[in-house]
């Protein structure tokens, strides 16, 4: 997850203000949410993954692994509303029996499932986009702008810094315990991975003191300020937020309630 961070500081939408790009992922994931299509949320992942790849540069392996994480706990879940038990065949397109008790597939569920797949990768590729183009502090810049709770913001970068703290801290340990052959055996694998916990809980609780050391040091008064790079604006990008809004609610109206099944 480290790179991440090092895809976003070499994107080649690096220069294009965080307002501009936090708008474009903001208005297409609530088109995701609210849209009565399948279709629209399709489109509107097809047009991010577009944006990461060719205009963002982010290699297509990479986004292809980060992409399926959220496709395959929504496949686990998707199972759980694709499937229905009834004591009745009718209506089912496949069923099975367990003793007395039937489980199936019907038409309105697998759209329903459908739907809720289209419109939960539609939504995390727009947050992809944002994530791998825009830094963690020019979101918080952005954030601050919009009047969120300063307590929130402070809560976001630190908890962001300790996460990369805390992978590498938990890579250091278990580099040392596989140099030790702590992972040889089941049994070693499982001895190793709580004696790894317990250590970085320790070592976390340890660098959040340090922190908070330093942070008073520097007579830290509830806000973190840092200063904040001036970004050109351009109405074009606002424009083609726009068109593309306006043609993903296009397409939600013209294709509302667009069905796969039945």
């Amino acid at each position: 997850m480290i790179n991440i961070d090092q895809y976003v500081y070499a994107n080649k939408l690096l220069a294009v203000h965080p307002a501009e790009k936090s708008f474009l992922a903001l208005a297409t994931m609530v088109a995701c949410l609210i849209s009565t299509s399948i279709y629209t949320p399709i489109i509107a992942m097809v047009l991010m993954a577009g944006l990461i790849i060719f205009k963002a540069g982010i290699p297509v392996k990479f986004f292809s692994h980060l992409m399926l994480l959220p496709i395959t706990f929504l496949v686990i879940g998707e199972l759980t509303i694709a499937f229905s038990i009834s004591d009745q065949p009718g209506g089912f397109l496949y069923h099975f029996a367990v003793g007395g008790t039937l489980i199936g597939v019907t038409a309105q569920d697998l759209n329903k499932a459908a739907l809720l797949f289209s419109r939960s990768l539609g939504a995390v590729s727009c947050l992809y986009f944002l994530a791998l183009t825009t830094p963690m502090l020019e979101i918080i810049s952005v954030l601050r702008r919009l009047k969120v709770p300063a307590l929130f913001l402070e809560l976001m970068s630190l908890i962001y810094r300790f996460i990369f703290i805390l992978l590498d801290s938990a890579a250091s340990i278990h580099t040392s315990q596989s140099s030790r052959l702590g992972y040889v055996t089941l049994k070693s694998s499982f001895r190793s991975t709580s004696q790894l916990f317990y250590a970085l809980f320790i070592r976390s609780f340890q660098r959040s003191q340090a922190v908070a050391t330093a942070l008073e040091a520097r007579c830290y008064q509830g806000e973190i300020r840092v200063l904040e790079k001036k970004f050109p604006r351009s109405m074009r990008n606002y424009v083609f937020v726009i068109v593309v809004e306006m043609t993903l609610v296009l397409f939600n109206l013209y294709l509302g309630g667009g069905k796969f099944f039945g």
